[in-house]
């Protein structure tokens, strides 16, 4: 059984991806073992609308996936209102959790909205995503370059609250060495395997990072789904470690927890 943290619904703003329709994409990964799955959308990138973003997401999720897709909303706390979008996500939707996209957003993690931002998640038991960024800068539209979320000010922000959950989505490709390991210094925080690079990838990583903060991630439909589990195969982990990776770290922290 596998359990993927990062999955996208809807269309992506810039070119139309395989599997970028739900059903196609619920049947790759029924095919591929994923048993759940955290999806965001990707009309929350550029959409102002966010409360109709999250309702066609909750819909198109019971409608496509009622069993497998799990809808995880988009929080823009640069937007008016924004904190009757958290409640929303909690209350109307009962969503384990929300998905942040600082850089296209245009805030930093040091902003005060993100401060409340994380007090309301922590006070709701939900757990926070935070894509670090969503496509390679070289592949960028020329009117669209968007910089990688820094990620200073959130080891502060988690030491605030104990029990808070928060997972850096897309991370793997530029997060490295000290700014790693300075972060999952804190285990509430973890990271997934989508962008991760190179032959045994992930057993360097768990040089660096314990493997009960390692999640398995694909990002489909942007990445194909066989590049992740590929990673898999390509590391010597054992069957106990890869089942935590692929199923027991995500399912203990997100889903048992909110039992």
């Amino acid at each position: 059984m596998i359990f993927d943290v990062n999955v996208y619904l809807s269309r992506w703003p810039f070119r139309r991806l395989p599997h970028d329709e739900t059903t196609k994409l619920v049947q790759k990964l029924k095919q591929n073992q994923i048993q759940q799955a955290f999806a965001g959308s990707f009309d929350g990138l550029l959409h102002k609308d966010i409360r109709a973003v999250n309702q066609r997401l909750v819909a198109e999720c019971k409608k496509s996936g009622p069993d497998l897709l799990i809808p995880v909303g988009t929080i823009n706390p640069r937007l008016p209102g924004w904190e009757d979008d958290v409640i929303a996500c909690h209350e109307e939707w009962k969503m384990p959790g929300v998905r942040l996209h600082p850089n296209y957003h245009e805030y930093q993690l040091s902003n005060p909205a993100v401060k409340k931002l994380f007090a309301m998640a922590a006070e709701r038991k939900l757990f926070v995503q935070i894509a670090m960024r969503m496509e390679d800068d070289r592949t960028q539209h020329p009117l669209m370059r968007i910089p990688d979320v820094k990620f200073e000010a959130l080891p502060d922000l988690m030491k605030q609250h104990d029990e808070l959950q928060v997972t850096i989505l897309n991370g793997m490709k530029s997060l490295r060495g000290a700014n790693l390991t300075s972060l999952t210094e804190n285990p509430n925080l973890t990271i997934e395997i989508s962008m991760l690079e190179g032959v045994g990838g992930i057993e360097k990583l768990m040089k660096q990072v314990p493997y009960q903060q390692i999640l398995f991630g694909s990002y489909l439909p942007f990445f194909y789904l066989d590049s992740s589990l590929n990673k898999l195969k390509e590391s010597d982990l054992g069957m106990e470690i890869e089942t935590q990776i692929t199923w027991k770290n995500a399912q203990t922290r997100f889903v048992n927890a909110n039992t």
